[in-house]
């Protein structure tokens, strides 16, 4: 029996892309606090792989976990989402 391997998957916007075949994408998500029971923002960077250079500044992405392609990057550009204005 095969075993199916489960990438996780994010949907984040691009922040950069300056560097070739990269681009940072900022992950925001919604936490509870532990105390207050308030839900509180956390953001985290990633560095994703961009084969093509098809995403832009301000553009929403899907990424997918991936192996390791450099010593940051460990995720890859699934697919746009939504292009920037």
């Amino acid at each position: 029996m095969k075993k199916r391997i489960l990438r996780r998957q994010m949907v984040g916007t691009v922040v950069s892309d300056k560097m070739d075949k990269t681009v940072i994408v900022l992950v925001e998500r919604l936490v509870k606090h532990k105390l207050y029971q308030k839900y509180v923002r956390r953001r985290s960077k990633f560095a994703a792989h961009d084969e093509n250079n098809g995403s832009g500044v301000g553009d929403k992405v899907l990424i997918i976990q991936s192996r390791p392609i450099s010593k940051m990057k460990r995720w890859r550009v699934s697919r746009i989402v939504e292009k920037a204005v």
